[in-house]
């Protein structure tokens, strides 16, 4: 899945170390669209050479692919949005989504008007 928008909060990285004593960081980042009804979403990078190669910064365009993930805990049930890829959306550009593509210009006459003008009609 993809979401496309404006960093609109980077929030403090979270760390610690795993029960096999791996450690391990993740920081979440607040993305904002540009829909007529702007949604938010909160996702997550997890790992520190992702969160480094990433690098990620307060009110930069991107578009963020991502999986949906739900864990338990404690008879509750909470849903993760991990980030895998994040791409940088050019600035050059206009975001123009959903905009119509005008249909290309005619190049030469259709064959059929090539004919003579008296036999147009079939009757």
């Amino acid at each position: 899945m993809e979401f496309t928008g404006k960093i609109i909060a980077i929030l403090q990285p979270k760390g610690g170390v795993s029960k096999t004593g791996n450690e391990w960081k993740a920081q979440e980042f607040v993305v904002e669209n540009h829909d007529q009804y702007p949604r938010k979403m909160c996702f997550e990078v997890f790992g520190t050479d992702k969160i480094e190669q990433f690098n990620i910064q307060m009110g930069e365009e991107l578009t963020v692919s991502f999986d949906i993930d739900a864990r338990q805990w404690q008879d509750r049930w909470f849903n993760s949005i991990r980030a895998w890829k994040v791409e940088r959306v050019s600035t050059g550009a206009p975001m123009t989504t959903g905009a119509p593509v005008p249909p290309p210009a005619p190049s030469a006459a259709p064959d059929f008007l090539s004919g003579d003008a008296k036999d147009d009609l079939p009757f």
